[in-house]
């Protein structure tokens, strides 16, 4: 089973639980790993989520699962917070997230770099813009950038 056709019978599922409880869905992969196959949830709230938040969606999605049975081979199921290296994936995570620092990754080199790290200005138009330190403005088309997560600063 392709891996998009199995997150999209899995969303609709998801999304009530995650709207029920008052949460966001920051994204949904079903990936696999060595042998086995991953369903992985990652949630949000205000302030952070809990173990109890992460445990209550854990439940109620596995019930649904079992009862609907969308997926055709074995998994493990993983609900967790998205850590401090939130990715940005929706158009509004980069409006929540506007002004703040990001690291980006991108699938070929630009200007002999993969990696970049600047102040998000935006989404517009497909293109991520980010200022660098040194004041740079740059803009990268969604289609060429692999990752992007709010940055790690200590």
């Amino acid at each position: 089973m392709a891996k998009r056709n199995t997150e999209e019978k899995v969303m609709p599922l998801l999304e009530p639980i995650v709207a029920e409880k008052k949460l966001e869905l920051v994204d949904l992969e079903f990936v696999k790993e060595g042998a086995n196959w991953y369903l992985r949830v990652y949630i949000d709230k205000e302030g952070g989520v809990s173990i109890d938040d992460c445990e209550a969606v854990s439940r109620e999605l596995e019930a649904k699962l079992d009862t609907e049975d969308p997926i055709e081979q074995a998994y493990i199921l993983e609900v967790s917070s998205p850590g401090i290296d939130r990715p940005l994936k929706k158009e509004a995570d980069f409006e929540k997230f506007s002004g703040d620092i990001i690291d980006i990754k991108l699938y070929k080199a630009l200007d002999g770099k993969k990696q970049y790290q600047g102040k998000l200005l935006g989404l517009q138009d497909g293109c991520i813009s980010i200022e660098e330190e040194d004041g740079t403005i740059r803009a990268f088309a969604q289609k060429e950038v692999a990752d992007v997560r709010l940055a790690v600063i200590f």
